[in-house]
């Protein structure tokens, strides 16, 4: 790891929000592409998840899921658990958050594709009970989409379609279509 992107990976641990929110800014840039030193902060990644305040946990699960592109060792596939159980997180922004991630994953390969999709289609059931069902499943189909749109597979555009028409409220089917009319 450069010595520039040490430095603001250990700014992500400042005190002061400006330095913390400056360095994820850096590291966000730096991990949109693939990047040599992902196992270097990977576990420290994984740690600001388990035990971090909602901040750490969000720039943690963020940073991991950006570098599922730089994890040639398939660790993602182990770690994913840690990004399903933080949507359920008490904080709903970074529930939130971190689900709208899950793209990012769901697109490196087959493997990951299928992972990813069966955890969002399991999410989808369980946002039955949360007081943000809306925004959670549309944020699942958003993904979904995604994911789609870098693999054509037909199959996730069924499953979709599906948990779209079952959605009982007109208002939110009609928005949840909206992701999908361009396919």
């Amino acid at each position: 790891m450069d010595d520039l992107s040490r430095k603001y990976f250990d700014d992500l641990h400042s005190g002061d929000a400006d330095i913390r929110y400056e360095a994820f800014r850096y590291l966000q840039k730096e991990t949109q592409e693939p990047v040599s030193w992902a196992y270097e902060v990977w576990d420290e990644l994984t740690g600001m998840i388990r035990t971090g305040n909602n901040h750490e946990r969000g720039i943690g699960a963020h940073l991991l899921a950006n570098l599922a592109k730089s994890d040639p060792e398939k660790r993602m596939l182990r770690d994913f658990d840690l990004l399903v159980r933080q949507t359920h997180d008490p904080k709903f922004v970074t529930a939130r958050n971190t689900l709208q991630l899950f793209w990012k994953v769901g697109i490196i390969d087959r493997e990951h594709q299928d992972l990813v999709t069966a955890s969002l289609l399991k999410r989808y059931e369980e946002a039955a009970g949360d007081d943000n069902i809306t925004s959670i499943r549309y944020d699942i189909l958003e993904n979904l989409r995604k994911i789609f749109d870098q693999f054509r597979e037909e199959s996730i555009k069924e499953k979709a379609m599906e948990l779209i028409g079952r959605e009982t409220n007109l208002k939110h089917q009609e928005k949840f279509r909206g992701l999908w009319r361009r396919s």
